[in-house]
């Protein structure tokens, strides 16, 4: 190994622990459940808002009242 200068070792591990520090915040914040909560339901309501997922849901909901008022009265 080659002689190092002191300083320049102390910069070197100076800058490591920053770029640490760093990436250990940005873990933190991409794992925050309350994030993660956020944007799953963030993308559950863009899912739900297009077009084709819509009608498909007004006509299960349309479906189901036809089959419940059905039963109602054959009994």
């Amino acid at each position: 190994m080659a002689d190092r200068d002191p300083d320049a070792i102390k910069q070197d591990i100076d800058r490591a622990r920053d770029q640490l520090a760093s990436t250990v915040d940005l873990l933190a914040e991409r794992t925050n459940p309350r994030r993660l909560a956020d944007d799953a339901k963030a993308k559950a309501v863009r899912l739900v808002k297009t077009p084709a997922v819509t009608i498909s849901l007004v006509g299960v909901g349309a479906l189901t009242i036809v089959l419940v008022i059905r039963k109602i009265r054959n009994r």
